[in-house]
């Protein structure tokens, strides 16, 4: 899933090319930084299963061996994720066929394998969201506003805790990843019709 504050960090970046009087320019180390972050971003984008891959509307399959490749796969899936801008990313997304994900919860990197997510009560939000597979899009999403989750983490043992708010939207969007759902299917049919122009035409170019 991609980070609400994605575009608001352009915004900021907009504001100091048009303001010629503004004295807080970038510096030199700073604009470097800036700039070998937008690599970053560009090198871990292009290792994520983007829209129109047919991986992207498969099933993922349970995990059954908790071994060191897991381990290694899911620590590259976080590395991936921090430079995506991203905040949640499932292992479909980079090519994977198996029930786990990667997502910052409360400040912390999880690792969630085999993952069963249960509202809890009955409120709803609906909110944007963006995904690392679908570019710059942000659609309006409905989902439960508190949710139950149980799995495994990347070693075996189980966990088992509630979340709320955007952390509960961050599994939830994962855990529809695992079953091959995006959010052009969540979304209202004005936002799909529109969502699905913008990417067509670029399905072709691809």
């Amino acid at each position: 899933m991609a980070h609400d504050h994605h575009d608001h960090e352009h915004d900021d970046g907009h504001e100091h090319d048009h303001d010629e009087g503004h004295e807080h320019e970038l510096t030199d180390a700073e604009a470097r930084a800036e700039a070998e972050r937008l690599v970053r971003r560009d090198v871990a984008l292009a290792q994520i299963r983007q829209y129109g891959d047919p991986v992207l509307r498969m099933r993922a399959a349970e995990v059954e061996r908790f071994d060191d490749e897991l381990a290694r796969v899911s620590e590259r899936m976080k590395l991936l994720m921090h430079d995506a801008d991203g905040v949640g990313l499932a292992a479909t997304q980079v090519g994977i066929l198996r029930r786990f994900f990667v997502a910052t919860l409360d400040g912390e990197d999880r690792v969630l394998v085999n993952p069963v997510v249960t509202p809890v009560g009955s409120d709803v939000e609906v909110e944007q969201e963006g995904c690392l597979s679908l570019g710059p899009l942000r659609l309006p999403v409905e989902r439960a506003a508190r949710v139950k989750v149980e799995a495994k983490d990347e070693t075996g043992e189980s966990v088992s805790f509630e979340l709320e708010g955007a952390d509960a939207r961050v599994v939830q969007h994962e855990l529809d990843h695992l079953d091959g759902t995006l959010i052009i299917d969540r979304t209202d049919p004005d936002a799909r019709r529109e969502a699905l122009g913008q990417l067509r035409p670029r399905l072709v170019l691809a």
